[in-house]
């Protein structure tokens, strides 16, 4: 489980396009995230939020809520808060993760990769297993109700033995 503290930066791995969201409550169940950039509010349950923390490295640049960037150089933390000390026009400069860009989007597969965002397996396997089950069904020699949803009933059948047994079927 994920250790959520107010103030710390979280972005939705389901709808990124809400912005980076900041922890503004939680309890002993649930989690509270506001993202300002789109102006909304999510309610999450701790055990299984789909979110993940944004983290700056040494060498990244953070976008700030005040329009600079920072070229982060370390990263403390401290109370579950991360406190970025970089540069900012030359000069050294501390950066509080409560000021980072609300702005802030993991679009690209690359950006997604490098921030931890990936998928389980279990999709993959899926994906997979249904393709495998479409590949048999088109290469199957029978043709006609392929993936239709229905259930034949005994009378149905009967009636299909019957008209196979002739010699020169003809049925409406």
């Amino acid at each position: 489980m994920q250790n959520f503290v107010p103030g710390q930066r979280w972005i939705s791995d389901t709808e990124t396009e809400l912005g980076l969201g900041q922890v503004t409550e939680v309890d002993f169940r649930l989690v509270k995230v506001e993202f300002p950039a789109s102006k909304e509010t999510r309610v999450y349950a701790k055990n299984n939020a789909p979110l993940t923390r944004v983290i700056f490295h040494p060498g990244d640049n953070a976008g700030t809520r005040f329009g600079w960037k920072l070229q982060v150089t370390d990263v403390k933390e401290a109370g579950g808060l991360l406190t970025y000390i970089g540069k900012h026009d030359g000069k050294p400069t501390t950066l509080s993760e409560t000021d980072l860009d609300h702005h802030l989007q993991f679009n690209q597969p690359q950006q997604r990769l490098f921030a931890g965002q990936i998928d389980g397996d279990d999709w993959l396997n899926l994906r997979v297993e249904a393709l495998q089950h479409l590949q048999n069904l088109e290469q199957s020699p029978l043709t006609g109700l392929i993936g239709a949803r229905t259930s034949l009933i005994p009378h149905q059948l009967y009636i299909a033995r019957e008209v196979a047994n002739r010699a020169a079927p003809r049925v409406l």
